[in-house]
């Protein structure tokens, strides 16, 4: 995997610097290009939004995070387990009947590999079908207006080289709500990994993060709070990897998410502003 790993980078580095793409390669086997890779991250957040300030703003939890690739197919997806050792009584935002677990799973699927055509132009590398699942661990009823999170996206994606940041993965989805059974808006999604600098002992420091920007949403003010027709994040993380090991913080930055506006009254609730984030991590 650290093999592939530099691999991926070098060619990453070098199609930056020459201005060209790299096309997916699925001549002769599409499995030469296989990987997988998963790891533990210990986390804990401060001021993730929507959030209460007077329900708690902060909670701990454990992150298996999970990727690779196989064939035509590309994966990347995380299971989260919030309040590892207690509810942490009102400083939690994670306390009471909140949810105690989340899930995002991101396969998406080569159109290069099923048509045995390259489809590469200018800067970007690859195309795909792309799909993205958010699935809550709260009951249908619980926490917000229709019910915990149960959400679909499907679209289509690419890999873009990118001028400092290299290969970086874009999407443009549709968002079908599962739990109204309804079409909602898109949502466009971009994330990046950049070594920043490299010590002598093979370790690293990197620049790393996404956004996740909605449009076009409903305007469903009358079901549980104010709405606007768009809202997003982008976090931005600075960590130091090892073979093994990683640590960081993350600041994440959110305007207006998942359309909700910033309200007061019964409701109380902050959907933009700063939320903080501290991961260390242990690789497979």
């Amino acid at each position: 995997m650290k093999n592939i790993k530099n691999a991926a980078l070098a060619a990453t580095t070098l199609a930056a610097l020459s201005g060209n793409a790299f096309a997916a390669d699925y001549s002769d086997d599409i499995h030469k290009n296989d990987y997988q890779w998963s790891q533990f991250n210990l986390m804990y957040a401060v001021d993730e939004k929507p959030q209460n300030p007077a329900s708690g703003n902060k909670h701990n939890y454990l992150e298996l995070e999970f990727g690779g690739r196989s064939g035509v197919v590309d994966l990347y997806g995380y299971v989260d387990v919030f309040n590892l050792t207690s509810d942490h009584g009102s400083d939690s935002d994670k306390s009471g009947d909140a949810s105690k677990m989340f899930m995002k799973l991101a396969p998406r699927f080569s159109l290069d590999g099923m048509t045995g055509k390259d489809l590469s132009f200018g800067p970007v590398q690859e195309v795909y079908v792309a799909t993205l699942f958010n699935w809550g661990g709260g009951s249908a009823n619980a926490n917000f207006g229709d019910g915990d999170v149960n959400n679909a996206f499907f679209g289509l994606g690419s890999d873009v080289m990118v001028p400092w940041l290299g290969k970086v993965g874009m999407n443009l989805y549709g968002l079908y709500e599962i739990n109204n059974k309804d079409w909602n808006g898109y949502q466009f999604s971009m994330n990046w990994f950049k070594p920043v600098v490299n010590f002598d002992n093979g370790s690293f420091i990197s620049y790393q993060g996404y956004i996740d920007y909605q449009f076009g949403l409903e305007d469903r003010s009358d079901s549980f709070a104010s709405t606007v027709s768009n809202g997003g994040a982008m976090y931005n993380g600075i960590y130091w990897h090892s073979e093994r090991y990683s640590v960081g913080y993350g600041l994440k930055v959110y305007n207006n998410i998942y359309g909700v506006k910033n309200q007061t009254g019964s409701l109380n609730l902050e959907s933009s502003g700063f939320g903080h984030y501290f991961a260390a991590t242990y690789k497979f």
